[in-house]
């Protein structure tokens, strides 16, 4: 069995890939792409900044982008599931579900942004302590429509996907729920995201220079769904212990970077330092 290759002509060609794989789910998530395009612009438009001095247009940017990409990752690798299953309950189920919890997170989001106040770990009031403990549910509801997907793509996978490459979209996207979710669910736990210094910050990501950052293990394992089915494709062509070895191997020093770069930062330590 082989990897289900594509090499779209443009992006119309790409477009109409995404589109026939899921269209609700690839619509969704080039809306939010656009709406973060949105949010970057109003950066320059709009100087307001939070008590912490960035710009209020920055997380709903970084959060329209990330979910548009989880989205159309979504979406992509619905094309790994049988046609005849797609459109099933599960399947169905699952969509909606990414589709109701992202737009949930985005929503409040922007909204605190829009006012000029904080929506992570702020816990100003029993509206906001609520509406905090309710965007974590969100996420973790998120993140668990991954696991659906893994399952149903090893119990039904499209003809011509080889064993190996399905093992790694599905340890991708566990992978994303068990590293993203927990990670993410311990942030929220603590007082923010940054631990001991504060100070610097690596472009574009905005990651603490000075100290740790748990930010930084969260985006590694929320990435897991892209990186370990990439090392799939990209081990395809090898003889088949060797490329089960780079998937399973590949995948266990993933894991374990992610969790040596949360580590460090439980530590205070910073990874990228100033």
């Amino acid at each position: 069995m082989t990897v289900i290759t594509l090499s779209p002509s443009g992006p119309a060609a790409l477009f109409a890939e995404f589109d026939r794989r899921h269209p609700q789910l690839t619509r969704y998530g080039l809306v939010l792409l656009v709406l973060g395009a949105i949010a970057m612009a109003l950066q320059v438009l709009d100087p307001r900044t939070l008590a912490s001095g960035v710009n209020i247009w920055v997380k709903p940017a970084k959060f329209l982008v990330s979910v548009g990409v989880f989205a159309l990752t979504t979406a992509w690798f619905m094309g790994y599931v049988r046609p005849e299953r797609r459109g099933g309950r599960l399947m169905r189920f699952t969509a909606w579900t990414l589709i109701a919890s992202g737009s949930f997170e985005l929503l409040y989001i922007s909204f605190q942004a829009a006012q000029g106040q904080e929506s992570h770990f702020n816990l100003s009031t029993p509206f906001h302590i609520a509406m905090y403990a309710l965007m974590g549910i969100g996420a973790v509801i998120l993140t668990a429509t991954t696991l659906p997907l893994a399952w149903e793509i090893v119990r039904r996978p499209a003809p011509g996907l080889q064993r190996s490459f399905v093992a790694a979209v599905a340890i991708g996207l566990v992978l994303t729920f068990v590293l993203g979710g927990w990670m993410g669910s311990y942030m929220s736990s603590q007082p923010g995201h940054a631990v001991g210094q504060v100070g610097g910050g690596v472009p574009v990501f905005g990651w603490n220079r000075l100290g740790g950052d748990l930010r930084i293990a969260h985006f590694f394992g929320i990435h897991a769904e892209q990186a370990i089915p990439l090392l799939g494709a990209a081990a395809a062509g090898l003889p088949t212990r060797l490329r089960w070895s780079a998937i399973l191997g590949g995948s266990a020093i993933y894991a374990a970077l992610t969790i040596g770069v949360f580590l460090q930062a439980v530590a205070g330590r910073a990874l990228v330092p100033a």
